[in-house]
C-alpha cells in the first residue's frame, strides 16, 4: 500500500444507480495521517464514495483498499477498523446521549468507562447534556454525538461525510478544531464538504464533481494553480457590471463571489495591473462609474470553477 491508508487505483471506482452514474472512474489515495478532503457541491458524489469506503455499498466497477483491506471482500476487517459519520444525523434521537454512546460502544465490545480517554475532548462537552435525548440537541452538539460515537472503538480511520453542512459558523470551527486534535494521535481523517473555505484545514484535497476528480493537491497548489489574471470587481450596481464585464473583449470568466465579482481574464501572460486598468476603462466607458477593481490571488472557489469552465 506503500504508506496509503486509503487507495483507489487503475480505471478507478465506478458507481451506477440504474441510468445515473454517481461515480465515473475515481482514483485517488490517502497517506496515513493525513487530513484529506473531498471538496465539491451536492451531487458531486462524494456520499456514494463515503458509503463503498464504509462498505455500506459496493461499487459497479473498480474496487479500494481501505487500510490495505478490499472494501469488498473484506469488508468485516474494515468496519472494525472505520469510524463512520455519514452526512445526515442518523443516530437514535429518542435515546439520550449517554445511551446512545453505550449503544455504539457495545456493538464493537467495548464500554464508555474503557474508551473515555480517547474520546474525552468531544464528549466532556455534551456529558453535563447526558440524560438529554439525541433529537433534542442542537445541531453543533448532534455533530459532537455522532463524532463520539464514531470514536468510541478507537478507529484508525474516520471516514466524516459532509460533518458541518446545517451548522452555525462556530460550531464549524470547534468540530474542525476537534479534528486538528485528533491528527495529533496519528488518527487518518478523511472529510467530505461543500464549502470551499473548508480546504484550507486539510492537508490535501480532491476537488469532485459530477462522479469526477477534477484535481488532487494541497490547498496552496491548487489555489495557485490557476494560471491566468484574477481581479475582484466591487461596484454599486453589481448586476450591471456582471452584463457588461461578460461583453469585454478579452473576458474568460466573471462569477459573483459574495459582494464582488472575480473576473478572469483569457490573455494568461497578461500583467495583472494592466488588465485591472483596461477593465477598469472599459466599465467607465460603459457607464459605470466608480467600480473598485483590483488584481488578487486564486482561491479554492476560483480554481473548482476554473476547471468547470
Amino acid at each position: 500500500m506503500s504508506g496509503a491508508a486509503i487507495a483507489a487505483r487503475g480505471a478507478g471506482l465506478v458507481k451506477r444507480f440504474e441510468e445515473t452514474t454517481a461515480l465515473g472512474g475515481i482514483s485517488f489515495e490517502v497517506a496515513a495521517g493525513e487530513i484529506f478532503g473531498f471538496i465539491g457541491p451536492d451531487g458531486a458524489g462524494k456520499s456514494t464514495l463515503f458509503r463503498i469506503l464504509a462498505t455500506l455499498i459496493i461499487p459497479s466497477a473498480g474496487t479500494a483498499e481501505v487500510l490495505g483491506r478490499n472494501v469488498v471482500t473484506q469488508h468485516w476487517d474494515v468496519r472494525a477498523r472505520v469510524g463512520y459519520m455519514p452526512g445526515r444525523f442518523s443516530l437514535y434521537p429518542d435515546l439520550s446521549v449517554e445511551e446512545n454512546l453505550t449503544f455504539f460502544a457495545s456493538v464493537f465490545g467495548t464500554t464508555i468507562a474503557r474508551e473515555y480517554d480517547r474520546i474525552a475532548p468531544i464528549y466532556s462537552q455534551l456529558e453535563p447534556f447526558k440524560e438529554r435525548r439525541a433529537g433534542a440537541l442542537s445541531g453543533g452538539m448532534k455533530q459532537k454525538l455522532a463524532l463520539s460515537c464514531a470514536l468510541v472503538h478507537r478507529p484508525e480511520l474516520l471516514l466524516l461525510d459532509e460533518p458541518t453542512t446545517g451548522v452555525d459558523a462556530v460550531s464549524r470551527r470547534e468540530f474542525w478544531e476537534l479534528l486538528a486534535q485528533l491528527k495529533t494521535t496519528g488518527l487518518t481523517i478523511v472529510v467530505s464538504t461543500p464549502y470551499m473555505d473548508e480546504a484550507d484545514r486539510c492537508d490535501r484535497i480532491a476537488l469532485i464533481d459530477g462522479g469526477k476528480i477534477l484535481a488532487t493537491d494541497t490547498p496552496a497548489s491548487i489555489a495557485g494553480s490557476f494560471g491566468r489574471p484574477l481581479l475582484a470587481v466591487k461596484a454599486k450596481d453589481r448586476y450591471r457590471a456582471l452584463l457588461i464585464l461578460r461583453t469585454f473583449p478579452h473576458v474568460h470568466t466573471v462569477f459573483p463571489f459574495g459582494e464582488v465579482l472575480h473576473y478572469s481574464d483569457e490573455r494568461k501572460d497578461a500583467a495583472p495591473e494592466q488588465v485591472a486598468a483596461e477593465v477598469a476603462e472599459f466599465l467607465r466607458v460603459k457607464g459605470l462609474e466608480g467600480a473598485d477593481v483590483h488584481p488578487i490571488a486564486a482561491g479554492i472557489e476560483d480554481s473548482f470553477m476554473e476547471r468547470l469552465s
